[in-house]
C-alpha cells in the first residue's frame, strides 16, 4: 500500500534512518500521544510523560526531521505546538526481514506491541473497577486466543477484510458520542509445527470463546486509551500492504 495523507509506508532500504528514529521508546510514546490526543507542546508532553521539556523537545525535533510530526497552529506564538503527520506508520514485513537491521527493528516493534497490549489490559481493568466503563461495554470487549489452520492467501485475505471493516465502522461511529477509544491489537503469526503437515495446535481456552467460536483475527494498532497505553508502534505490513498483525483476536 502506498503512503497517503493518513498512512505512511516506510521502505527499509530507502528510509533506514527514519525507521531507526522510531526505535526510541520515548519517541514512540510522543508520537502515540500526538496521534491520540492531538497537537501539543513539548511542555505539555513532558507533563504527560514525566520527562523534561528539554528531552521531549529534542525527541520531537528528531521526529520532525524524519517527517513523523510537524508544527501545528500555535495558540499564542510563544511555544511550538506539534502534530502527528500520519495516523498510521507501516513497513513491509518481507522488506524488513530481508536485512539484519530491518529484522531487529521488526522484532522490537512487535515486542513493543505486546507491551502495549499488557498496558492496555491493565488500563481497561482499572477503568472497569473505577466505573469509568458502563456495563454496555462488558460483552463487547475481550481477548480471544484462537489458532485456525489457514493458507498464506487466506491469512492475507482475513487481515485485509478486518482492516476494511474497521475503516467502515470507524467512519460510521465517528460522530457518535458513545464511541470510545478501543485498543485493537491483532496478530497472524504462522507456526511451522513439527513436520510438513503438523496437526492444528489446540489453543488454550479463551474467556471469550463462546462469543467467537471459530474466528481468528488480524491487525491494527496505533495509540490507545489512557496514560498507560500511549504507544505508537510501527504497524506491520505483509508484502507491501498495511497492518499490524498478531494471532488471536483482540476485540
Amino acid at each position: 500500500m502506498d503512503s497517503d495523507a493518513t498512512h505512511r509506508v516506510l521502505d527499509p532500504e530507502r528510509d533506514p534512518a527514519a525507521l531507526k528514529a522510531l526505535t526510541h521508546p520515548l519517541r514512540l510514546r510522543l508520537l502515540g500521544l500526538l496521534r491520540l490526543h492531538g497537537p501539543a507542546t513539548a511542555s505539555e508532553l513532558a507533563a504527560r510523560t514525566g520527562e523534561s521539556s528539554a528531552s521531549t523537545s529534542y525527541h520531537l525535533r528528531v521526529l520532525a526531521k524524519y517527517a513523523f510530526v510537524a508544527e501545528a497552529e500555535h495558540r499564542d506564538g510563544r511555544e511550538r505546538r506539534w502534530k502527528a503527520v500520519h495516523a498510521v506508520t507501516s513497513a513491509s514485513n518481507a522488506a524488513m526481514l530481508a536485512t539484519p537491521a530491518g529484522r531487529a527493528m521488526l522484532v522490537l516493534g512487535r515486542r513493543r506491541q505486546v507491551e502495549h497490549l499488557q498496558q492496555s489490559m491493565e488500563q481497561h481493568e482499572a477503568d472497569i473497577d473505577a466505573g469509568r466503563l458502563g456495563e454496555e461495554w462488558h460483552d463487547a470487549s475481550g481477548i480471544d486466543d484462537l489458532m485456525p489452520r489457514l493458507t498464506p492467501e487466506s491469512l492475507r485475505e482475513l487481515r485485509d477484510a478486518i482492516t476494511a471493516k474497521l475503516g467502515e465502522l470507524t467512519a460510521r461511529d465517528e460522530a457518535d458520542p458513545r464511541a470510545r477509544q478501543v485498543v485493537l491489537l491483532t496478530a497472524g503469526l504462522p507456526l511451522a509445527g513439527e513436520g510438513p503437515a503438523a496437526p492444528a495446535v489446540d489453543a488454550a481456552p479463551s474467556a471469550d470463546a463462546a462469543s467467537a467460536p471459530d474466528s481468528d483475527a488480524a491487525p491494527l494498532t496505533d495509540g490507545a486509551p489512557g496514560p498507560a497505553s500511549e504507544a505508537a508502534p510501527v504497524a506491520e505490513a505483509a508484502p507491501g500492504a498495511d497492518a499490524a498483525p498478531e494471532a488471536g483476536r483482540a476485540r
